[in-house]
């Protein structure tokens, strides 16, 4: 039996899509690379913006002649947009097996298990092979199509916050945080499995906290820390940090720890103090901005991306121009900027969505032309410079501050290797191994 898994949104998304393959692939799956191939497909849904949700859906739609061909292949449609519009979903498409909410990825094995034994009369004959589905992710389980090198660890789910913007909090829930043994006990072991970076993941990733066993209270940068000194760890990243969490202790710690990176992904979303407060992000551009001056006086070498939303309610040409200021100011090395949508259940779906479809693409190719150019920047300025770079799967990988790397090289995954950058094609860096 073979399984594809198909995962739309961010690093949270993914991570729960191996954590979703976990129960059937410790039942003898096998992974499939295409969709044709496979018996079983899980699908992984995002609701932040409309774009991501239509393409789910859309693809449900198209898997219907996948399934309708064999009555024994078996549809799972997970996540966020799944726990938004899981009534709806059984009803539209009706040959779905399982549909599970982002709020229920815990109980997941024993929703995959009663799923199968509704659809299959004859499970009892064959009941041996999903008995002991485990009650919690194996940390050291292969998920089949992410890089062994990298291994994701989520620390967190769900949020606290309430962006005026954001459906997350509505579909994943108020935030619960993994004990820290256990987040430990789970790095280890697929560092133990050969991952060499550790990415630690949460919606507010650095608000993450929790009692140990000995009854002391552990804060993110403790965790980083300790994750990092685990043996085999090469380096340990973190996404995505709110900035209001990113205190003096957590600059401190990615400053002294040799493993912690050179990379900080910290979305500002507006350069507008008076979009900021529209959007509830309880920062204004002035205390965002010296933050970023404290982080890079700490660790010079640091880059930093971040996350932009264009044409958010309201929004003037003036609130416009202050983000491309501020843009100008933080220089990041790649951005993800995106056009405002509404989603329904949100502070800001009860806004007028009053800035033109024809100006929000227009500010955002205004946007992206900027900070495309910082990228070519960041990317030209290490030619004909040595980088290290950590090999994810021969011959491609990323340096300490995130950028991607492509060199000619026998397959090495896993080493940190020296390679002489010589060009740049599509936002990567070219070179030779030396």
């Amino acid at each position: 039996m073979k399984l594809h898994v198909v995962t739309f949104g961010c690093q949270m998304s993914a991570a729960d899509g191996g954590e979703l393959a976990a129960p059937l692939l410790a039942r003898g799956f096998r992974a499939a690379q295409a969709p044709e191939d496979a018996d079983a497909i899980v699908l992984n849904t995002c609701t932040v913006r409309q774009h991501a949700e239509d393409k789910a859906l859309s693809l449900i739609g198209r898997l219907r002649p996948w399934k309708e061909q064999d009555s024994g292949r078996v549809l799972i449609v997970a996540g966020c947009a799944a726990e938004r519009l899981g009534g709806w979903i059984r009803e539209r498409f009706p040959y779905v097996d399982l549909v599970v909410g982002a709020k229920s990825i815990d109980d997941y094995p024993r929703l995959v298990e009663e799923a199968l034994a509704a659809k299959f009369d004859a499970l009892a004959e064959s009941a041996a092979a999903f008995e002991n589905i485990p009650s919690a992710l194996d940390p050291a389980a292969p998920i089949g199509w992410s890089s062994a090198v990298v291994a994701p660890v989520t620390i967190m789910r769900g949020c606290n916050y309430s962006c005026s913007y954001c459906i997350v909090p509505s579909v994943r829930g108020r935030e619960v945080y993994r004990p820290y043994e256990t987040v430990l006990a789970e790095a280890r072991a697929k560092a133990a499995a050969g991952a060499r970076e550790i990415l630690l993941l949460g919606q507010t990733v650095n608000s993450w906290h929790a009692r140990g066993e000995d009854g002391r209270e552990r804060r993110f940068p403790e965790l980083l820390r300790a994750v990092a000194a685990i043996d085999g760890v090469a380096r340990v990243r973190f996404e995505s940090p709110h900035p209001y969490f990113f205190d003096d202790a957590l600059i401190s710690a990615i400053s002294g720890v040799a493993g912690a990176g050179d990379h900080v992904h910290l979305p500002v979303q507006s350069g507008s103090d008076r979009a900021l407060t529209r959007m509830r992000r309880n920062y204004s551009s002035a205390s965002f901005l010296s933050l970023v001056e404290r982080i890079r006086a700490a660790r010079p070498s640091i880059e930093l991306s971040t996350d932009i939303i264009v044409g958010f309610p309201s929004e003037s040409e003036d609130d416009f121009s202050r983000t491309l200021e501020l843009a100008e100011r933080l220089r990041p090395t790649w951005t993800y900027a995106f056009k405002y949508s509404p989603r329904e259940g949100t502070e800001s779906a009860a806004m007028s969505d009053d800035v033109p479809a024809d100006v929000k693409e227009e500010r955002l190719s205004r946007l992206n032309a900027l900070c495309d150019r910082f990228a070519e920047d960041a990317l030209k300025a290490r030619i004909g410079r040595t980088v290290e770079v950590l090999d994810e799967s021969g011959g491609y990988g990323r340096t300490r501050d995130g950028l991607r790397v492509k060199w000619g090289s026998p397959a090495r995954p896993g080493q940190l290797t020296t390679v002489l950058a010589t060009g740049v094609a599509k936002r990567t860096l070219l070179g030779e191994s030396q």
